[in-house]
Order: C-alpha cells, then sequence, then structure tokens
C-alpha cells in the first residue's frame, strides 16, 4: 500500500505540532473540526488553513498519514535538513556531515531509518557506509551523473 503524501509545508506543520507534544489523536481532531486556530496556539509559527483545507479534501487519508506515516511529495535539500531536525531531532554538524549531492554519517535507530525512507521523495537515495551511518543523497538520473561527471 503506497503512503499517503503530504507537502513538504504540510509535512513541517505536523512535526512541529508534534514537537510540542500534541498526539496524533488531537491533532487529527482539530484538523477533522477545521480548528486553525486551536493548532495556531499550539505552534504559532504556522498559518494552519493550508492544513485543515488539504486534510479536508481526503480526511481518511490524513489520518493515515498521521497514524501510519506518509511520504512528502517533494523534499528539497533544505527541506531534509529541515525534516531530520523536526522529526528526529537530529543537526547539522551535530549528528551528520554535509556534503555536495546530500548528507552523510547520519546515524538513526532502525525503526526511524525506515521512517526516514518511507518519507523521503524519491529524489533522495539512502545508502549505508557499511558502518551503521547512512548517507542521503540526491537520487539523480544515469544520464544527469554522466553530465556532470560522477
Amino acid at each position: 500500500m503506497t503512503k499517503p503524501k503530504l507537502s513538504l509545508m504540510e509535512a513541517y506543520m505536523v512535526e512541529s505540532l508534534r514537537s510540542k507534544g500534541i498526539s496524533n489523536e488531537e491533532l487529527f481532531a482539530l484538523v477533522e473540526q477545521e480548528d486553525a486556530e486551536g493548532l495556531k496556539e499550539i505552534e504559532p509559527r504556522f498559518d494552519y488553513g493550508e492544513l485543515v483545507e488539504a486534510a479536508r479534501k481526503d480526511l481518511e487519508a490524513f489520518r493515515s498519514a498521521l497514524f501510519d506515516g506518509y511520504e512528502v511529495k517533494f523534499v528539497t535539500f533544505n527541506g531534509l535538513k529541515n525534516l531530520l531536525r523536526m522529526r528526529f531531532g537530529k543537526e547539522v554538524e551535530r549528528d551528520y556531515a554535509v556534503t555536495e549531492a546530500g548528507i552523510k554519517d547520519l546515524r538513526l535507530p532502525p525503526h526511524e531509518l525506515e521512517q526516514l525512507n518511507d518519507m523521503l521523495s524519491s529524489n533522495w537515495l539512502i545508502t549505508s557506509d557499511g558502518s551503521g551511518a547512512v548517507m542521503v543523497e540526491l537520487n539523480m538520473p544515469a544520464a544527469a551523473k554522466s553530465s556532470t561527471g560522477e
């Protein structure tokens, strides 16, 4: 079964609310009630009208995204770093190094690594370096790699 997809901004909103301690049940109830102001009281950085509107289009898919996991439709490099910080508490330089094509030396427990792999859009590829650390790099087609000299 494919996971429901959220936009990067929707994922930021969900993860910011989770980082403030809101449960999936509470989050779903507020969204179902279309209570964007109630969400804003928990985490004021966002306008939750977009999240409420997106969830209204398919409430069951939104429920599944919260409780079963989701894929972000398209993750940018900064989006990757932000998701690592918001969802997993991982910071640049402390928990991983930045490379030209992505990140390296990231260590996550197996269940979190699975969550990250499920969340990321297909433009990212996760590989292990064999020491327990992983690299997350742009998944470039072979033609693009050959033109860059890689």
